[in-house]
C-alpha cells in the first residue's frame, strides 16, 4: 500500500484550521520529499515551491543530525527558528514523516505546538503507517 493522499490532503487542511495564525503546512517524508503542502487562503507564499522543498531536505537533514544526541538529551519534540518575518517549526510525526510549518511571528508558538499540533498529531499517528514507495 502506498501513501495515503487523501489522508495526508485531510490531515493538512484540518491542521492549517486549528488556528488563524497557521501559514504554511508541509508534510515531508524521511527523504526531505515535501508530500502534501497548504497554506492559509489568501496568503502571498515568502518562499517558492523550490525554496520549500529545499527547506523541507534541510529540515530533515538537521533532525537525523539531532537523533544521535537523543540517548542523552532525550527524544525531540519540535524545533523552532524564529525569524523576523515568521517562525518556522518542525515536529516529528513518525520515524519516516515530519510536519513543517509556519505561524505568524506574533504568536506564541509554544502554547501553538503542545495545545493543539502535537496532540492533533497524536490522535491522526496511527494513520501514518503506510509504505512509502520511495523505499
Amino acid at each position: 500500500m502506498g501513501i495515503d493522499y487523501e489522508f495526508i490532503y485531510d490531515f493538512s487542511e484540518e491542521l492549517l484550521n486549528l488556528d488563524s495564525s497557521l501559514r504554511w503546512i508541509g508534510i515531508s517524508n524521511k527523504y526531505g520529499v515535501l508530500i502534501n503542502v497548504e497554506q492559509r487562503e489568501g496568503l502571498k507564499p515568502l518562499m517558492s515551491e523550490e525554496e520549500s522543498e529545499e527547506y523541507a531536505a534541510a529540515a530533515v537533514s538537521r533532525y537525523r543530525t539531532r537523533v544521535k544526541f537523543q540517548s542523552k538529551i532525550g527524544k525531540l519534540n519540535y524545533a523552532v527558528g524564529r525569524y523576523e518575518n515568521v517562525t518556522r517549526i518542525t515536529v516529528p510525526i513518525s520515524n519516516d514523516y515530519f510536519l513543517l510549518l509556519t505561524i505568524d511571528k506574533e504568536k506564541n508558538y509554544d502554547d501553538l505546538i503542545n495545545k493543539m499540533i502535537i496532540p492533533f498529531i497524536a490522535k491522526n499517528r496511527n494513520k501514518f503507517h503506510f509504505e512509502d514507495t520511495n523505499d
